[in-house]
């Protein structure tokens, strides 16, 4: 698997959402609504997830294998810093 683009959209300064990317999986699969947030260890990729009642929030997409969601955020927090500031 290749992340082939990614498109990230940053979110105005003050709160922990800092960003929503899309990411292009080998030209053919396309993941949007991968949020990056603030947190207490510094700035993370959340897959897209939904409302699931009571019990918080699912992820609708996730990688199984710790190396492939690694190589996501890793991939997604890069574009997010080389975005320029606006």
């Amino acid at each position: 698997m290749k992340i082939t683009d990614v498109r990230v959209r940053k979110m105005p300064e003050g709160g922990k959402l800092k960003g929503v990317a899309s990411i292009t999986i080998d030209d053919e699969f396309v993941v949007h609504d991968i949020k990056i947030i603030e947190g207490e260890k510094g700035l993370f990729a959340a897959m897209p997830s939904r409302k699931a009642g009571e019990e918080g929030y699912r992820d609708i997409a996730h990688p199984i294998k710790t190396e492939t969601r690694t190589y996501i955020q890793s991939e997604v927090l890069k574009a997010y810093e080389e975005m320029p500031e606006e």
